[in-house]
């Protein structure tokens, strides 16, 4: 009898004209559950995609017995039957569509109402996903509800979800299809406090029910589940353990980051004269409704130039939709009263008017932004508040952005698309791309999502490096308190849409 789940054997591996790993060879037995640790860009996601079959294998093997034991077990099963559909792979970015499946959503969708309406409901949504098996299954609807606590979420348009609540829905998706092998990439990137302290107890009962688990993770969030760890750099698997053996101190950072505090201070000092504001925000009584479901309620806040704003609250607080009140993305910000750089909303200032004194980051920007433009692009995009690049490259601002590459480490991912560059360098990209035009405003939206620990270090002290050269107001949100920049002094907190004390 094998005792093997699936086996890669001294195979390439490429995706387009990029080689991902050459003489990659990984096996997985039956029972185990492995974590696999790297840097940002050492491998993780790309091998879990190679484990999907997503990319182009030549030379070596690949033997996938997991799949030829399930038909032995299900001789009646669907002739056209692959081990694709066998292997459950939950990304950092979802793949939904609008309820006519004609099209993705876009970056702005949910806080339109008519727009955001071409959505499904949580509970449609799951009702379209089947298993692969119809006899006896353990994960059911019902049951994947109330793991992953989506009760109260039914009825919400999946558009509307937070970041967080989008993670939990797609986990639960992945189950129902009850999948041999689920493959999580980040999955804990996004979840709120709560929900992470809760995720060994989720872990434990996916593995409980049967299914073999391989999650890329932080070295500091391996589940007590995992039988087995994997450690990569540069496309290759340098070390294999069990958790037992593992030193997650090795991936501690030491303090000294080598910041270039003059090249910062000139960058900081490009672009137009500031001009004086009292007020950056100033909010009274924030109401926020969507149907019957109250989103904000009561809000008041009024952020005054040069202040630094820690924005908390679990997933579905309400965060999201009030920094989008600010960034000019809500028009409900029209029916309340909200003046924004000392100018009341409505009274004839554009989107464009306020988004250009506001540098801005979220992981909702980053799934929808398009990836067709070179990295370069994108960080000059910035000067527009446009979703890329749409006119003639300028040289001297291109060369700005270039500035900006080095800055946060990335410069040689310049004239590569960002589709083709890590997922941690895109958020980099979008980071860099907010602060090019040096605005008024930052709003930086759990900034450090898929961020490696020394890149997280390297934000961090890039944020504060530039708080104490500039009179920068900062919005910064995190579920990571050891995330928040130590130029960060004032904490507004939210819970299901009320300030909370």
């Amino acid at each position: 009898m094998n005792h093997e789940l699936f086996s890669i054997k001294h195979a390439t591996v490429r995706y387009l004209n990029t080689l991902l790993f050459n003489s990659l060879s990984f096996s997985v037995n039956k029972g185990e559950n492995w974590a696999l640790i790297g840097e940002s860009g050492s491998g993780k996601s790309a091998l879990l995609q190679t484990i999907a079959g997503r990319f182009n294998v030549t030379g070596g093997t690949v033997d996938y017995y997991f799949f030829d034991d399930f038909i032995k077990q299900h001789p009646s099963t669907d002739g056209h039957l692959t081990y694709h559909k066998l292997v459950a792979l939950v990304e950092p970015k979802h793949h939904f569509k609008n309820l006519s499946n004609t099209s993705d959503f876009y970056y702005q969708q949910r806080y339109n109402s008519s727009d955001s309406e071409d959505a499904l409901t949580v509970e449609q949504y799951l009702s379209t996903i089947s298993p692969v098996s119809t006899g006896n299954v353990y994960w059911h609807r019902d049951k994947v509800i109330a793991l992953l606590n989506l009760i109260d979420l039914q009825n919400k348009q999946i558009i509307k979800l937070s970041n967080g609540e989008t993670k939990r829905l797609m986990i639960a998706a992945a189950l129902i299809k009850n999948p041999v092998l689920l493959l999580l990439d980040s999955p804990l990137t996004g979840l709120d406090v709560q929900t992470r302290a809760a995720f060994n107890t989720i872990i434990d009962e996916i593995v409980a029910s049967g299914i073999s688990l391989i999650m890329a993770t932080s070295p500091y969030e391996i589940p007590a589940a995992i039988t087995h760890i994997a450690i990569l750099k540069n496309g290759s698997i340098i070390q294999t353990m069990p958790p037992e053996q593992f030193n997650a101190d090795i991936y501690l950072q030491d303090d000294k980051d080598e910041v270039d505090n003059m090249e910062l201070k000139a960058l900081l000092n490009e672009g137009d004269e500031k001009k004086h504001y009292h007020h950056i925000v100033k909010m009274n009584n924030i109401h926020i409704k969507y149907g019957d479901k109250i989103i904000l309620d009561k809000i008041n806040w009024q952020i005054i130039p040069g202040e630094r704003w820690a924005l908390l609250g679990p997933n579905g607080a309400g965060k999201s939709t009030l920094l989008s009140l600010i960034n000019g993305d809500n028009p409900q910000a029209y029916a309340n009263d909200i003046v924004l750089f000392d100018k009341k909303r409505g009274t004839g200032e554009s989107i464009w008017d306020i988004k250009s004194k506001i540098g801005f980051m979220s992981p909702e920007l980053h799934q929808y932004f398009p990836t067709d433009n070179s990295c370069l692009q994108v960080i000059e995009s910035g000067y527009y508040d446009t979703l890329g690049l749409f006119r003639l490259s300028s040289k001297t601002k291109a060369e700005t952005a270039l500035r900006w590459m080095k800055a946060f480490e990335i410069e040689k991912y310049a004239r590569v698309l960002l589709k083709n560059i890590p997922a941690s360098a895109q958020r980099l990209c979008l980071l860099a791309r907010a602060l090019i035009k040096n605005p008024d405003l930052l709003i930086f939206d759990e900034p450090c999502q898929g961020l490696d620990a020394h890149q997280q270090h390297h934000f961090k002290t890039l944020v504060d490096t530039i708080c104490s050269m500039s009179n920068v107001t900062l919005i910064y949100v995190t579920h990571y308190q050891q995330e928040i920049p130590d130029s960060v002094t004032k904490v507004l907190r939210l819970d299901n849409g009320l300030v909370a004390d």
